[in-house]
């Protein structure tokens, strides 16, 4: 019998894929870069003086946005044109960057950064949905992997680029760079990227991603404000937090009763799909933590620049950049189920091990953690990527890419926002009754974040020392304490993972499988 060869996909794609690295390395690349830049941007001298609660939501503002809008902006791409709608992302996103550079307080930056979400929330769903539309089936696991390694290499380059530029520049640098990147971007895109669209039509939601949007932005709004007062009892925090739950419970309800939803959860009743996104989702939950308070760590308690604490972090790009591209292969020979657990083995045993780091720790054993942790998020994302893909037709290839990135963004969210406040918490609790010497201005802004703590000490004198040596420790009991948390939300995902991802897949090699034609690209 005559194999049937494989089909060869769009002749340019690997070009393409080169493009969509470089669009996806542009939304990627300014939040690694912002993680360096907060404890700048907290500075009341050299930055915003931006409390910890509004650093939070400087990181919200745009992920909430993001979160709200993707799953809308991956089925207009479907619909009017993934090229077109990529174009009109970038462009919004390089707007607000600008914006944000030469934001004159923590509000005006908060509300850029939304901006930027909305930019960023066109962008990332049309590189998947491209890339599904040019790779054929064989091809499509290591094009995603490459997709994926692309995260690592952000996670390298955001750090350091983002320490040389406070080194020798002002904070709005960092997102000033995005710019040179946007313009470069467009023009390739307009150049190699071919337009498509999805034959189907259908209408839209607003009504959707309103809820969306409102009851992520409430619940959100309720956990922060928790962490930072630390009065959880408060009518301001249980308000925000019960309308919140209830508006997404709305939306969940509205969703899946009509027929052209703005988040569809009847894609969930497939378990190749609900599995990959229940281990995304809480993958990046429990990474939110560690991304938020190692920058903190590194620069506050440790005293290192931005730059050597941005090279510092290499270890889990280095892992990425190794192990992404490889993790296809793995999944072909050993099955989605295998190599997820394996990483979030790796991960869970890496979040845990933050527990064990203390103010005077040697610094080789972070950097031995932040490896395994790397290590472990490169082998669960790519399978999991691929399983969404795999699981919707290519006429559905928008939606799957932002069912995907839905997940991801409300996770990191959430987890900023829920592991924040544990840091949060944990510093207000043990500080407070160090300070209670201080008038109540200095007081509340010295229990507030670690740097305010250093800010207020600064005017103290002889006395700094010890609360100097005090807020360390606290901070690093908030470390303790989010480590744990982490860990333990990573575990539940292995196990997750484990009981319901499916195995290594029965493949008959006798009878060929019908080749699936899909949409024609329109124009070059």
């Amino acid at each position: 019998m005559t194999s049937v060869p494989p089909e060869t996909g769009h002749p340019r794609r690997w070009y393409v894929l080169g493009v969509l690295v470089l669009s996806l390395l542009a939304v990627v690349l300014d939040n690694t870069i912002l993680n360096v830049a907060l404890k700048t941007i907290a500075d009341p001298r050299a930055g915003l003086g931006a409390t910890q609660a509004e650093l939070e939501w400087s990181i919200n503002s745009y992920t909430l946005v993001f979160a709200g809008l993707l799953f809308t902006f991956g089925v207009i791409g479907d619909r009017l044109g993934r090229r077109r709608l990529l174009m009109a992302g970038m462009a919004v996103f390089g707007l607000a960057s600008l914006l944000s550079a030469y934001a004159q307080s923590p509000d005006q930056l908060i509300w850029a950064r939304a901006l930027m979400g909305l930019g960023g929330a066109a962008v990332m769903p049309q590189t998947l949905s491209i890339i599904s539309n040019v790779f054929e089936p064989h091809e499509r696991g290591k094009a995603i992997g490459i997709w994926a390694g692309a995260v690592g290499l952000a996670i390298a380059i955001g750090p350091i680029t983002g320490g040389l530029l406070l080194e020798h520049f002002w904070w709005g640098s960092v997102f000033l760079v995005n710019v040179p990147v946007v313009l470069i971007g467009l023009v390739l895109i307009r150049t190699i990227v071919p337009e498509s669209r999805s034959p189907l039509r259908g209408g839209l939601d607003p009504f959707g991603v309103l809820l969306s949007i409102v009851g992520l932005v409430a619940l959100t709004y309720g956990i922060i404000e928790g962490g930072d007062t630390g009065d959880w009892a408060s009518p301001l925090v249980l308000g925000p937090i019960v309308l919140g739950l209830a508006v997404l419970g709305l939306f969940a309800w509205w969703e899946s009763r009509i027929t052209h939803p703005a988040f569809d959860v009847r894609l969930f009743r497939d378990p190749r799909l609900s599995v990959a996104v229940a281990a995304i989702a809480l993958v990046f939950f429990a990474m939110a933590g560690v991304v938020f308070f190692i920058s903190f760590y590194l620069q506050s308690v440790r005293g290192f620049s931005p730059l050597e604490s941005g090279a510092l972090v290499l270890p889990v790009a280095i892992a990425q950049l190794l192990v992404s591209p490889r993790s296809a292969g793995l999944v072909k020979r050993f099955g989605p189920r295998a190599v997820g657990v394996t990483g979030l083995l790796l991960l869970t045993a890496a979040l845990y091990s933050y527990r064990t780091i203390g103010v005077d720790s040697p610094i080789w054993l972070l950097e031995v953690t932040m490896f395994f942790q790397g290590a472990g998020m490169a082998l669960v994302m790519p399978p999991a990527t691929e399983s969404i893909m795999s699981a919707l037709p290519r006429e559905r290839a928008g939606a799957g890419s932002a069912v995907q990135n839905v997940a991801r963004q409300v996770a990191v969210a959430l987890g900023v926002a829920v592991l924040g406040s544990v840091v949060a918490a944990t510093y207000r609790d043990r500080m407070e009754p160090l300070l209670g010497g201080l008038p109540a201005a200095l007081r509340d802004a010295a229990a507030g974040s670690i740097e305010g703590t250093h800010a207020v000490a600064s005017r103290l004198g002889p006395g700094a020392g010890r609360i100097l040596a005090e807020a360390n420790a606290a901070f690093v009991d908030g470390v303790h304490i989010t480590a744990l948390v982490s860990g333990t939300i990573a575990l539940l995902g292995m196990l997750v993972v484990w009981r319901w991802m499916p195995g290594r897949p029965t493949v008959d090699r006798t009878t060929p499988g019908p080749v699936r034609r899909e949409e024609v690209s329109v124009g070059a």
